[in-house]
């Protein structure tokens, strides 16, 4: 039988009962029913079911050899099922095909796992088998649902007015906050190219040009450990705007994902997306990517309690420390207190207090310590009800802002809090300027090093250079930071500040970024 056009095994549907098709795929399921033998066909597109009816012999004997991953051609009619026998969870469900004649085009080994679910499956053996794993109808979803994302984005920026600009990926090692990927150079020996962590330098080029509005989807390359939401390289939608302030960008990038959520997804992202200082978020949720569909807020209690006699928070407060407190609103036991006091300590908090709202009042351990004014004072500040469990962390404040920020996520985690469907953005602004860096010590830019300060914290520049805060902003999504962005350095002068921010002389400056300065 010789190849002809075919037909996606996804695309039979009843109104097409009676026409003879082509279809190719990979034999998904089978089952032999003694006289009718039934396999499921799966290509890109979905599934289809085939009928083997004795009626065609030879086609029938080829059925009956094939197994789970051979590779197939089918022709014949589309028919509907029979009453009853039809599949609502497949679009070509309401009909078959039945195969009148079938070419075997490759047969296939006993696979090593399960194609045809989406079970967990080794993560060695998923790669060592990539071309199997790619197969499975999730990993084909998620391939696919990609596609879509970037044809809407590229859609919603062009109708923009953006203009998407390719730039090298093999560039001069600049100051990104990660690693670079080093390629040495074979026409001058111990010299090297970096990998592009993010096309920064030449979209700032870009705009010095007069490319107004820029934008590509860009293979971005970063030398550091792996995480959930990090890896050396990744893909992301960079772009870049001229002539406009903080509020522009925002707007133009919460009603791209505004546009690709209904298209791709069907979903409604209002807008416009609210928004959060850094600070704020700190304050309230003890993380800068705060997942909001869960309500649980951080509550600050150091002014309740500046006066306590209790040992553990006086001490902290007397160090120039915080007393911080969660409302949990359900009850739990010692075995959920414990795990929470573990994540607590897994971000260097000493423990973790506690108190049990009822309708008497309130019941722990550590209640007699405390006067009737601190405990009403508690209430007030949590709006504890009976039933509720307040958790508190006395410390400094960066520490008791990452544990109560771990308690908050395992806490909604663990008790069932989280709307899994729900889509929860948030923007959150105004971020330190400068970090140090957790490894060397040495001040570094929290986002990059042409990111402009606040006008009104430009005078601590020199002489409180921690305090100054970026004209940047995240775009959060249930707790994962999809993406970032600041308002560029434009005067030569303000960058040289920021680079002596981040002690960087100006001989080194004019030679590392004198094309730009």
């Amino acid at each position: 039988m010789s190849l002809t056009p075919r037909t996606p095994c996804g695309a039979p549907r009843i109104e097409q009962a009676g026409q003879s098709v082509d279809v190719y795929g990979w034999v998904h399921r089978r089952r032999d029913l003694g006289g009718l033998i039934f396999i499921d066909l799966r290509d890109r597109s979905g599934i289809v079911q085939v009928k083997f009816d004795p009626v065609h012999a030879q086609a029938h004997a080829t059925g009956g050899e094939l197994r789970l991953e051979t590779v197939i051609h089918v022709r014949g009619p589309i028919v509907r099922r029979p009453p009853g026998t039809e599949n609502k969870e497949l679009p070509s469900g309401a009909v078959e095909i039945e195969a009148q004649a079938v070419d075997i085009l490759n047969r296939a080994l006993p696979p090593p796992f399960a194609v045809n679910e989406d079970g967990a499956v080794d993560e060695q053996l998923r790669l060592r088998y990539r071309y199997l794993d790619l197969r499975r109808q999730r990993m084909a979803r998620n391939l696919q649902l990609r596609h879509r994302m970037a044809k809407a984005i590229r859609d919603f920026l062009d109708d923009e007015g953006f203009v998407e600009i390719e730039t090298p990926v093999l560039i001069r090692s600049t100051p990104e906050g990660a690693r670079d990927y080093l390629v040495p150079s074979r026409l001058k020996t111990g010299h090297v190219y970096a990998l592009a962590q993010s096309p920064q330098l030449y979209k700032q080029l870009l705009m010095v040009a007069g490319m107004d509005r820029y934008f590509q989807i860009v293979r971005c390359y970063r030398d550091e450990d792996q995480r959930a939401d990090r890896q050396p390289e990744f893909t992301q939608l960079d772009l870049e705007m001229s002539f406009v302030a903080e509020d522009d960008v925002l707007d133009v990038v919460e009603r791209c994902f505004a546009h690709v959520w209904k298209q791709v997804l069907g979903v409604a992202v209002a807008t416009p997306i609210r928004r959060i200082t850094h600070a704020d978020a700190m304050l309230r949720y003890g993380v800068d990517k705060p997942d909001l569909r869960y309500k649980l807020e951080i509550e600050e209690l150091s002014s309740i309690f500046a006066g306590t006699e209790f040992k553990i928070f006086r001490q902290a407060l007397d160090a120039g420390g915080v007393v911080r407190g969660l409302r949990i609103p359900v009850t739990i036991g010692g075995k959920e207190i414990d795990a929470l006091t573990e994540a607590a300590r897994g971000d260097g908090a000493k423990g973790l207090a506690f108190w049990h709202r009822e309708a008497q009042g309130w019941r722990s351990p550590i209640t007699k310590f405390f006067t009737e004014r601190e405990l009403v004072g508690l209430e007030q500040a949590t709006g504890a009800q009976p039933g509720d469990v307040v958790v508190a962390v006395a410390d400094r404040p960066e520490v008791a802002a990452a544990a109560l920020g771990s308690v908050r996520k395992s806490a909604a985690r663990s008790l069932g809090l989280i709307d899994e469907r729900a889509f929860e953005f948030v923007w959150v602004t105004e971020f330190p300027l400068f970090e140090r860096s957790k490894e060397t010590g040495d001040v570094t830019a929290a986002h990059h090093p042409f990111t402009s300060p606040r006008p009104e914290d430009v005078a601590l520049l020199a002489s409180e250079p921690m305090r100054v805060r970026a004209r940047a902003y995240d775009l959060v999504l249930n707790g994962t930071e999809l993406g970032s962005g600041s308002i560029r350095i434009h005067d030569p002068e303000m960058q040289q500040r920021v680079f002596s921010g981040l002690g960087m002389a100006r001989e080194d400056a004019e030679r590392r970024f004198g094309f730009l300065l």
